[in-house]
């Protein structure tokens, strides 16, 4: 059976957004007269509710880069279940280029365990009680964007008890 796509994109306009800054890095190009430098962000942002988006702002300066970011990550929102414990629902890997999260749902009064950029991710997605584990590559830009994916692919069991014509105790029983 072929996988779901589903396009959660929601609009920016009126929510309530927490932006936090993952990682900045300087890049410098050669040219004749020396070394020019610019910088690049990575930042997050999301509303503590399940919506949650990510972007990537490049400019000469770093204050430029971190708005443009913003800008960008305020583009890709999606919006995440999350429990009542504030974890998620089931298993999910999510994978970009090298890089690949694991995330697990954890107790109540566990917290969130997961490295700094995933972490950043979760926070301001609303999750309070998760288990992360990256695999493979330490790249911020990798493991934001794999973590993202791996949350756009979470499913609301009712849901999928909806579109498969069953009751939601079918769904996690089988």
């Amino acid at each position: 059976m072929p996988k779901v796509r589903r396009k959660h994109n929601i609009p920016a306009a009126n929510l309530n957004l927490e932006e936090k800054l993952v990682h900045i890095n300087r890049v410098s190009k050669v040219v004749k007269g020396g070394r020019r430098f610019s910088f690049n962000a990575i930042v997050v942002v999301g509303n503590g509710e399940g919506v949650v988006g990510h972007g990537l702002g490049k400019a000469n300066e770093v204050a430029d880069a971190i708005q443009k970011g913003f800008d960008n990550a305020k583009k890709n929102l999606i919006k995440v279940p999350i429990t009542k414990a504030g974890s998620i629902h089931h298993p999910v890997v999510g994978k970009k280029g090298a890089g690949k999260v694991l995330l697990r749902p954890a107790a109540e009064g566990t917290g969130v365990i997961a490295g700094g950029p995933v972490k950043s991710i979760l926070e301001v997605a609303g999750f309070h009680n998760i288990l992360s584990k990256s695999l493979g590559s330490s790249n911020p830009h990798n493991m934001v964007k794999a973590a993202y994916e791996a949350l756009r692919e979470l499913t609301d069991p009712v849901e999928v008890a909806q579109r498969r014509g069953i009751s939601v105790s079918k769904v996690f029983e089988g």
